[in-house]
C-alpha cells in the first residue's frame, strides 16, 4: 500500500463516526486553546515586566564602581571621563545613559517623604525610558527644576510650579541641601516609581550631592535581549583593568527572575492540567475505536491484510485526528492572542488597585512569541503518540476468531 493510500483511509475512517471525531477534535482543541491563551498571557506579563524594570531601573547591563552593587553610597562612584577612555563600544547596545543616583528627603509645605533622586541626560534617558512621554502635567526637564512621580506629586500637595526642597548626604558625607522648582510631573507603569521618583538633570544631580564629574552607573539597552551574556563578555574584557564591573539585570535584580520562574512554574501546572483534559480526551477515542473496529480489524485481518498494515493505517488516523484538533485550537487562540497583543487588558478600579498594591502596572499584555503556539502542537502531538501505543498492541494481539464473534 502507498502512503498517499495509507493517508486517504485514514482520512475516510475518522469521518465514518463524525460525531465522534467533533467531539475528539474539539476536546483537543479547546485544551490547545486555553494552553496557548495562558502561556501568552504569561510570557507577554513577564516581557511587560522585565521591559519596564531594565528600562526604568538596571538596563539590560549596567557599568558600576566594583563595591557599589554591595554598597550603594555616593562614595562607590565612578568617573564618567574615565569610562569614555575605555574601549567599551558595541554594535550590541542600542541606548546607553549615565546616572547618578541617591536617596534624599523631598519636602513641600508640611509634607515630607523619602525619595530616589536621580541625575540623568534628558536627551539619552528619553531615548531608554521615553520619560518624555511620561509627561502628565508640565514640561520635560531640560537644565534646571525637577520632574516627580505622580503619586510623589499627590503626597506632597505639590504641582507644576512649586518649590520642594530636597536634603541628603553627598559625595563623602558633605551635607547635601537643594530647592528646585517643580517642572513636570510624571507618570509611570510602575507604582513604586510614581510614589518615589525624582528627577533632576545630571548637572544639577552633581552639583547637589557634592559629586561632580562622577555618576553611579552606566545604564545599557541592547537591541536584542537574546544577546545579553554575550555583551556582557565582550564589555567585560574591555573592563579588565579598571576599577570597574558590568553586570546584567538578572544579577541586579535576582528577586525579578525568581518571582517570574516562580510564576511560571505556578503557571505550568495549569497547563498540565489542560494536558491531562487532552491525554483523557484522546485515550477516550482510542479506547472506544479500537472497541468499535474489532469486527472490522477482524475481517482486514482474515481476507489477508496483515497486522502491520492496519497499525500503519490507524497511526495515520491518529495523527490526522490529532492534528485536525490542535489546528482548530491554533486558529482559534491566534485572532484573540493577535488582539490582545495590540490591545493589551487594562484594569481599573479595585482590580487595578489590587495590581498596584503587588507592585504591579495594572495591565495584562499578550505575547506572539511563536514558542506559544508550537509548543501546544508538540506536546500534544507526543501526548498522542504515546496513547496510540494502545491501539497498536491491541491490534498485534487480536483474536481473528474472537473478533469475527463481536
Amino acid at each position: 500500500m502507498s502512503l498517499t493510500l495509507y493517508m486517504k483511509l485514514g482520512w475516510r475512517n475518522i469521518w465514518r463516526n463524525r460525531k465522534r471525531t467533533w467531539i475528539t477534535a474539539s476536546s483537543i482543541g479547546f485544551a490547545v486553546f486555553f494552553a496557548c491563551v495562558m502561556q501568552s498571557m504569561q510570557l507577554g506579563s513577564y516581557d511587560r515586566m522585565i521591559e519596564n524594570s531594565v528600562r526604568f531601573y538596571t538596563g539590560h547591563l549596567a557599568i558600576h564602581e566594583k563595591e557599589y552593587w554591595d554598597e550603594k553610597i555616593l562614595d562607590n562612584s565612578f568617573s564618567l571621563s574615565g569610562l569614555q577612555d575605555l574601549d567599551i563600544t558595541n554594535g550590541r547596545v542600542e541606548v546607553s545613559v549615565p546616572r547618578l543616583t541617591s536617596f534624599a528627603l523631598a519636602s513641600y509645605g508640611e509634607k515630607t517623604k523619602g525619595v530616589i533622586v536621580t541625575g540623568i541626560d534628558p536627551e539619552k534617558e528619553a531615548d531608554l525610558t521615553f520619560l518624555d512621554d511620561k509627561i502628565v502635567r508640565g514640561e520635560y526637564i531640560r537644565d534646571w527644576g525637577v520632574m516627580i512621580g505622580e503619586g510623589l506629586s499627590d503626597y506632597l500637595k505639590a504641582d507644576v510650579g512649586d518649590t520642594v526642597v530636597f536634603i541628603s548626604q553627598g559625595y563623602h558625607g558633605v551635607n547635601a541641601a537643594g530647592k528646585y522648582p517643580v517642572v513636570g510631573i510624571l507618570k509611570f507603569p510602575v507604582p513604586d516609581l510614581n510614589q518615589a521618583a525624582a528627577y533632576l538633570s545630571l548637572g544639577q544631580a552633581q552639583s547637589f550631592f557634592g559629586a561632580e564629574g562622577l555618576v553611579t552607573s552606566f545604564s545599557m539597552l541592547l537591541h536584542d535581549q537574546e544577546e545579553l551574556f554575550v555583551a556582557q563578555s565582550e564589555i567585560s574584557t574591555s573592563l579588565a583593568s579598571s576599577e570597574m564591573t558590568i553586570m546584567n539585570w538578572q544579577e541586579m535584580m535576582p528577586e525579578l527572575l525568581q518571582g517570574i520562574e516562580l510564576d511560571y512554574y505556578g503557571g505550568l501546572i495549569m497547563i498540565y492540567i489542560l494536558y491531562g483534559i487532552i491525554g483523557f480526551g484522546i485515550l477516550g477515542t482510542f479506547l472506544m475505536m479500537t472497541k468499535e473496529r474489532t469486527y472490522e480489524f477482524g475481517i482486514l485481518t482474515s481476507i489477508g491484510m496483515k497486522k502491520p498494515k492496519i497499525q500503519v493505517m490507524v497511526a495515520f488516523e491518529i495523527l490526522m485526528l490529532t492534528f485536525f484538533g490542535v489546528g482548530l485550537g491554533l486558529i482559534a487562540s491566534f485572532p484573540i492572542i493577535l488582539y490582545f497583543y495590540f490591545n493589551p487588558i487594562r484594569f481599573s478600579g479595585e482590580a487595578a488597585a489590587a495590581f498596584e498594591n503587588f507592585g504591579y502596572e495594572p495591565i495584562m499584555p499578550f505575547s506572539m512569541d511563536p514558542v506559544v503556539f508550537y509548543n501546544q502542537g508538540i506536546v500534544v502531538l507526543i501526548i498522542s503518540l504515546f496513547l496510540g501505543i494502545y491501539p497498536m498492541i491491541a491490534i498485534k494481539q487480536l483474536n481473528i476468531t474472537k473478533a469475527l464473534k463481536e
